[in-house]
């Protein structure tokens, strides 16, 4: 049976980004629902769950799919920045992507864990991406800021590998049907991993 609260703890938004290849191998997954607030409520959730039983949080390692203009379909990067991409209070005068008056940076950063992949800039937002974005993100999500922002508050270690399914354009939908479970076999090799080395 895979364990409750592990040391390392996947993130993923929905089950089809795994395609149940995890399950597969009895690794337990957190699996938050789509968009910035419920990913963020969902970890959480799981961390109070850390709490009350007296463990220290875990790694968190968020898997999933991204949409991308500089990195084709099938590609695999890894994030260790991240940005809002919906935050816009230019009309007071605060740069886009900046929250007002939060003491965090714009961009979070966290160690490189997955250095054979192509670094990337991950920027999150509540939208569907299908244009280019302006913030200077290289794969677009709607998740691993939320949670990343929610390590960094708790105090909790976090990493993230994205598989490119689709160029954010006016293809982005029928090519994210068709992509989603690209990399379910890598991430669980990426996840393997970095058990090994933990």
């Amino acid at each position: 049976m895979a364990e409750a609260l592990p040391s390392i703890l996947v993130a993923m938004a929905i089950p089809a980004e795994g395609a149940g290849r995890f399950e597969g191998q009895r690794i337990a997954v957190l699996y938050t629902g789509v968009g910035k607030v419920n990913a963020a409520v969902a970890l959480c959730r799981r961390f109070a769950e850390y709490r009350r039983a007296g463990r220290a949080l875990p790694l968190v390692i968020n898997f999933g799919t991204a949409g991308s203009l500089r990195h084709p379909a099938g590609t695999l990067v890894g994030c260790h920045r991240f940005i809002d991409r919906d935050m816009d209070v230019s009309a007071l005068g605060f740069a886009r992507g900046m929250t007002p008056f939060d003491e965090l940076p714009a961009m979070l950063e966290f160690k490189p864990r997955f250095q054979q992949l192509p670094a990337a800039i991950c920027g999150s937002g509540d939208s569907f991406a299908t244009r280019p974005g302006e913030q200077g993100c290289d794969v677009m999500d709607m998740e691993a800021y939320a949670l990343a922002k929610t390590c960094r508050i708790e105090g909790a270690d976090f990493a993230c590998a994205k598989y490119v399914s689709d160029g954010a354009d006016e293809a982005a939908a029928r090519d994210w049907q068709k992509n989603v479970a690209g990399a379910a076999d890598e991430f669980v090799a990426l996840y393997r991993e970095l058990l090994s080395r933990s």
